[in-house]
């Protein structure tokens, strides 16, 4: 990725642009466009089993759902980032702006479960071609204290957009508009995205591109690494999916046998054409900087973590328990609130506990989750006591994920800077893509009908769930006595 993160004004800007008053104007423009892709992330968690039942859609289809929009955006995001340097960053965030909000439309249209999987698709990959623009017009338009306190509402919109699609989800769900049930959880992106391409086209700044012929063109963009990687994501994810439904045929294994080896043939590709010279999707040498395959590993574990408690969840309170879906909205927001508060809080802390806030998350969370599980093993709702966990989840991951994110990045060099942001930003796409569907797979194997039964299959989450985390505290651990 070759996006660039400069550290002063871009020499595209012309000099009434850099210091006028339209980046106030411009923040808000690609922060709410931000918040908008992020808001679909979880949105669609509470709507999930009306959208269920209403469409009869199996349990692979409402994964598909779910983490389709994941597989687009997860897949699509680095090369998002490469047209964006390619094109003009303000042209590609209108372009996915766009697409984005024509797929949202699309699917409150959507007639079946699998018309609605399609849309999903085409919206992840409209916020694959919009969001990787929405840092880099930050970085050109803000210098010094501007860039950082900006920076400060981007992470704050990060930590936000969570609980605000839990929430608005169930009420919208809950509100029934003229009996659209569940569609207003994709209809509300319209408005706001028609107003936001209005605005964009108006203020954000344009930028002069040099011309490219066809060949340099495609030499630039990394075809080949795209299809490999494409390719390769797909071949993993859908046998995660709906590999137990299916009873795990041969060709879901031969499926996650090729995923490795495409996987290792990209790695091998972008290597090969980093020596030549060239300019892959994926600097290799990001990968070698200190500490950021641990890293990896660790957002990882961080996003399908999140993502696996917050599905399975969702589906036990709402199919198990009968809460309603502004109930259910409103039980996510101890966990979601909490992992802003603390993400945005962390740095504050005594010097003498930033390096065992990473192990500590983790093991808060194993511990948090392990406690979900068994409040409501017997099928009870857990009490008061159970949003006290929810909390403990949330700042868990909040402490696993913002010291392993901030120090992976802080000793990155600046020409690096923006591979190793797109590598991190993919990662945390894929963990959450594999967190739906391993424990919903796991979630929805064990259920069949009940409270009663429903508890059990959170239980048999909140284990696995637990391990996960324990596994990334023993990195943490690991990773300090180095």
């Amino acid at each position: 990725m070759t996006t660039a993160l400069p550290t002063g004004p871009s020499p595209l800007l012309s000099k009434d642009r850099a210091t006028d008053s339209r980046p106030p104007l411009l923040l808000a423009i690609v922060l709410a466009a931000q918040f908008m892709a992020l808001l679909d992330v979880f949105i669609v968690n509470v709507a999930a089993p009306t959208i269920r039942t209403e469409l009869h859609a199996s349990g692979a289809a409402l994964q598909l759902v779910v983490a389709g929009y994941t597989i687009a955006y997860a897949v699509l995001l680095i090369t998002g980032a490469r047209l964006g340097d390619l094109l003009g960053h303000r042209r590609l965030y209108l372009a996915g702006l766009a697409v984005f909000t024509a797929a949202s439309l699309a699917c409150g249209l959507a007639g079946t479960a699998g018309q609605l999987i399609a849309f999903r698709l085409v919206q992840g990959a409209g916020s694959a071609l919009m969001i990787p623009q929405v840092l880099s017009l930050i970085q050109r338009n803000f210098t010094g204290e501007a860039r950082v306190r900006a920076l400060g509402v981007y992470s704050a919109v990060l930590a936000t957009g969570a609980a605000a699609g839990q929430v608005l989800g169930g009420i919208l769900v809950s509100a029934d508009l003229f009996g659209t049930s569940w569609r207003p959880v994709f209809l509300v992106n319209v408005p706001l995205g028609i107003v936001l391409l209005a605005l964009g086209v108006r203020h954000l700044p344009r930028e002069r591109h040099e011309h490219r012929g066809a060949a340099r063109w495609a030499r630039d963009l990394d075809l080949p690494g795209l299809v490999l990687l494409g390719a390769s994501v797909t071949l993993l994810t859908v046998p995660l999916v709906l590999g137990q439904e299916e009873d795990w045929p041969l060709w879901a294994w031969l499926s996650l046998a090729s995923s490795a080896l495409l996987f290792a043939a990209f790695w091998a590709y972008e290597s090969r054409l980093a020596r030549r010279g060239g300019a892959p999707l994926i600097a290799p040498r990001v990968l070698r900087l200190p500490g950021m395959g641990l890293a990896v590993v660790r957002i990882a574990i961080v996003m399908a973590i999140n993502a696996g408690f917050l599905f399975t969840l969702t589906l036990h309170i709402q199919g198990g328990l009968g809460y309603s879906a502004l109930r259910a909205g409103l039980t996510f927001a101890p966990t979601a609130v909490v992992f802003g508060t603390v993400g945005l809080t962390w740095r504050r802390w005594p010097a003498r506990w930033q390096r065992a806030l990473a192990p500590g998350g983790f093991a808060l969370t194993a511990v948090s989750t392990l406690a979900t599980g068994l409040l409501q093993r017997g099928g009870g709702t857990g009490g008061l006591v159970v949003y006290v966990t929810y909390a403990g989840v949330g700042a868990g991951l909040a402490l696993a994920f913002s010291p392993t994110f901030a120090g992976a990045l802080a000793g990155v060099r600046p020409e690096d800077a923006a591979d190793a942001s797109g590598l991190l930003a993919t990662v945390n796409q894929l963990g959450q893509l594999i967190g739906v569907a391993a424990f919903g797979t796991l979630f929805l194997n064990r259920l069949t009908a009940g409270a009663h039964t429903s508890g059990g299959a959170l239980w048999a989450c909140s284990l696995a769930l637990a391990g996960a985390a324990l596994v990334g505290a023993l990195t943490g651990l690991l990773s300090r006595r180095r």
